[in-house]
């Protein structure tokens, strides 16, 4: 079993006021097999989480630690982090023009287990994760991203997840900008990477649409870079019913039943 363990996270943005707080206290700990949901309105920081797991040099941690399996994941480098078994959908993935699907791919998994995988083995690999995500072949042969939809890039995205076998995905929004079709489709794949690899989720979303495919382990409501309340499914449940509001002070947007 994998353990990634986030305490007592601070971490700042540039902006042109200067270094901005975002995050202000994240302590989490989400293990293979589990499936944790993070919500929280407009601007609490959940993408914030998401990119400085990652890497993302724009974010910088101020305090606080984040460790994979003990190993200290703030002094890895962005490659380092996915060979450790870290990966990250990106809500808005990008394009690579002149790198195709099929160069990429193979690339990214010859980086992360240190060889080339056997190219009869990988190539039945390759089409039978797109035939189970519903993907055109012809899309291996296509740049990254490169004129694709928006859920054709969502479904690369988990193409991607199912093909690199990571110990610990984080899903930041890969709900968005999906029609119902598609939305079951990606929840299939995650769910079967799940099943294939005890994989342990980091569902980044505003809505309880996806959970309804994704069932969660736990449930974290984040307000104001911090979490202000835990529990099951069913909490997912109330925030569609009631919104963030309760969390909100009315005047100044502080976290309610939280110092500020």
């Amino acid at each position: 079993m994998s353990v990634l363990e986030i305490r007592d996270l601070h971490v700042t943005v540039e902006t042109e006021a200067g270094e901005t707080p975002i995050l202000n206290g994240m302590t989490l700990t989400i293990k293979t097999g589990q499936t944790h949901a993070i919500m929280g309105p407009n601007g609490s920081g959940k993408s914030t989480l998401a990119y400085t797991i990652a890497g993302h040099p724009k974010y910088t941690v101020t305090s606080g630690s984040i460790t994979l399996d003990g190993e200290d994941v703030l002094e890895m480098s962005v490659d380092e982090r996915a060979r450790a078994g870290l990966f990250l959908a990106m809500q808005y993935p990008v394009e690579i023009p002149g790198v195709t699907v099929t160069n990429f791919l193979r690339t990214a998994k010859s980086a992360i287990d240190g060889e080339a995988p056997s190219l009869r083995a990988w190539t039945k690999d390759v089409k039978q994760a797109m035939s189970n995500l519903r993907m055109d072949p012809k899309f291996a042969q296509r740049n990254v991203n490169e004129g694709f939809s928006g859920g054709e890039k969502k479904r690369h995205e988990i193409l991607q997840l199912e093909l690199l076998q990571p110990k610990i995905a984080v899903l930041d929004e890969t709900d968005s900008g999906l029609d119902v079709d598609a939305l079951k489709i990606v929840s299939e794949g995650v769910n079967r990477a799940k099943e294939a690899t005890d994989l342990g989720v980091l569902l980044i979303t505003h809505y309880t649409r996806i959970l309804r495919y994704i069932r969660p382990d736990h449930v974290h409501v984040v307000v104001g870079g911090r979490i202000v309340e835990e529990g099951g499914p069913e909490l997912a449940d109330r925030l569609e019913d009631e919104g963030y509001d309760r969390y909100l002070a009315p005047a100044d947007g502080a976290v309610a039943g939280v110092e500020a």
